[in-house]
């Protein structure tokens, strides 16, 4: 009889320690679930992130190069005209200026 205790008694150990076994690898399997799902989450707000800032660097790549641009054009004797023309009322001698009265 004592055999037959014996062998009851590891048969429910041996259950035992397989439901805590399965019960570990399933709350193991919920946590792993979780923190993919909120990785996840934060891997989609850093391409929205880095979306944004791509579209900010065009943005102001292209104002770069307008203000490059007109740096050439301020270099320019055109622009020291135009300038002259319009702040100064500067004129070349024998040039007209017509003027609209538009008042």
């Amino acid at each position: 009889m004592a055999t037959k205790a014996r062998y009851k008694r590891r048969s429910f150990q041996n259950k035992t320690g397989m439901l805590l076994a399965t019960f570990v690898v399933i709350i193991l399997a919920v946590v792993v679930s979780v923190k993919s799902v909120s990785l996840i989450k934060k891997v989609n707000e850093y391409e929205a992130r880095e979306e944004a800032l791509n579209s900010q660097i065009k943005i102001e790549t292209a104002r770069s190069e307008d203000i490059a641009e007109f740096e050439r054009y301020t270099h320019t004797r055109k622009y020291i005209e135009d300038t002259a023309k319009d702040k100064l009322g500067l004129v070349y001698p024998g040039e007209i200026i017509f003027k609209n009265e538009d008042r």
